[in-house]
């Protein structure tokens, strides 16, 4: 996971102040720079490709059922269903390097851990109400990740009519590679999408049988949420979601970005 102080953060605003750079600063900012908290919480960021800085995740929104396939395989209604979201905190970033196997350890409680391989939208900006003409504009780049899942500790709680954050929301639980630019790569509305496992591949679509697509879900997720630069959308997982064991070799393949590669342990 990739993260760093804000202590820095802190001293650098807390400068800009003292020395005059911010001249329309009131007391109350002042007094905000001078708070000094009792620890330190790292700041969580994606590496991006091609660049010395790094993107710093704000929020981590995930749609789910988005392909018409995996949404009757998990027991919906594809023509029917609208929308829905859940989110991952942001410390549950697992950043994976290009041309690197990452060791991802297999977590506690479940005896079902699934993989999702799914595109990911990078927000530099944002809004509420945005339209989807408009929403790729907010847009700073691409990834490809996994949505790693406790499914048996999600069932459960489905089952219960109960929130299944502890099936989606843990430690490593949301794996990335680098973002590219949308400079570089431009939008992604089509593309072959695949995860093998012990090179036998298990999830294989195309980026154009998404539901939803990504302006639709910005458009969508505007209307609940003020969106922000530094929020992330994990875009929804192709039919065959299954399990995985220690030993596992996992490869993500989007067409237009590098593979994605861990190894459960």
């Amino acid at each position: 996971m990739s993260k760093t102080s804000r202590r820095n953060l802190l001293a650098a605003a807390a400068g800009a102040i003292a020395t005059g750079v911010i001249a329309d600063a009131a007391p109350a900012a002042a007094a905000d720079a001078a708070v000094k908290p009792i620890f330190e919480v790292p700041l969580t960021w994606i590496p991006i490709v091609g660049e010395k800085e790094v993107f710093p995740v704000r929020r981590i929104y995930c749609i789910g059922r988005n392909y018409a396939a995996h949404a009757i395989e998990r027991g919906s209604d594809p023509t029917r269903e609208p929308p829905f979201f859940f989110q991952k905190p942001t410390d549950a970033i697992q950043t994976v390097a290009p041309g690197q196997v990452t060791d991802h350890p297999y977590p506690s409680l479940t005896k079902n851990y699934h993989h999702e391989v799914e595109l990911i939208a990078a927000l530099k900006s944002g809004g509420s109400n945005i339209a989807p003409e408009q929403a790729l504009e907010h847009v700073y780049g691409y990834a490809l990740g996994l949505d790693m899942t406790r499914r048996d500790l999600q069932n459960a709680m489905a089952g219960e009519k109960k929130p299944w954050e502890i099936g989606k929301s843990f430690d490593h639980a949301a794996v990335i590679g680098p973002i590219h630019p949308v400079a570089k790569v431009g939008h992604f509305t089509k593309g072959a999408i695949s995860l093998a496992v012990n090179g036998k591949v298990r999830q294989s679509s195309d980026l154009s049988k998404m539901i939803w697509s990504v302006a639709e879900q910005i458009a969508k997720l505007s209307e609940a949420f003020e969106l922000k630069a530094g929020d992330i959308i994990y875009s929804g997982t192709p039919e065959n979601v299954g399990p995985v064991v220690k030993g596992d070799l996992l490869l993500a393949k989007l067409e237009g970005l590098p593979d994605v590669s861990i190894k459960i342990v």
